[in-house]
């Protein structure tokens, strides 16, 4: 079982960075948010359906460099974050504050 988060939308995919398609075909994948309403899929269910990833490799490169989405607004604080499984410094000071 894994909790894909925003990487890998049912029929769909966010973050591309993760290694999904190393898990068994078998393994249950819940996303957190599916906007048809679906809950949960397999990693084999999504390298046979979904339209994005059923494509060669410079197919879907392309489709995802094309999407021309903006850079996230938190993803340097939030990338870190996941390193540490969202366990930082509590002591430190936020980004703001150090900022202004």
């Amino acid at each position: 079982m894994a909790f894909t988060g925003d990487a890998l939308l049912i029929r769909g995919c966010g973050r591309t960075d993760f290694q999904i398609f190393t898990l068994p075909m078998d393994t249950l994948i819940y996303p957190a948010h599916d906007y048809k309403g679906f809950t949960v899929s397999t990693v084999g269910e999504e390298m046979l359906y979904n339209p994005r990833l059923t494509r060669d490799e410079e197919t879907f490169r392309n489709i995802m460099e094309n999407l021309n989405l903006p850079y996230p607004k938190m993803i340097d604080l939030a990338v870190p974050a996941n390193m540490v499984c969202g366990l930082q410094d509590l002591s430190a000071k936020p980004v703001e504050a150090i900022s202004n």
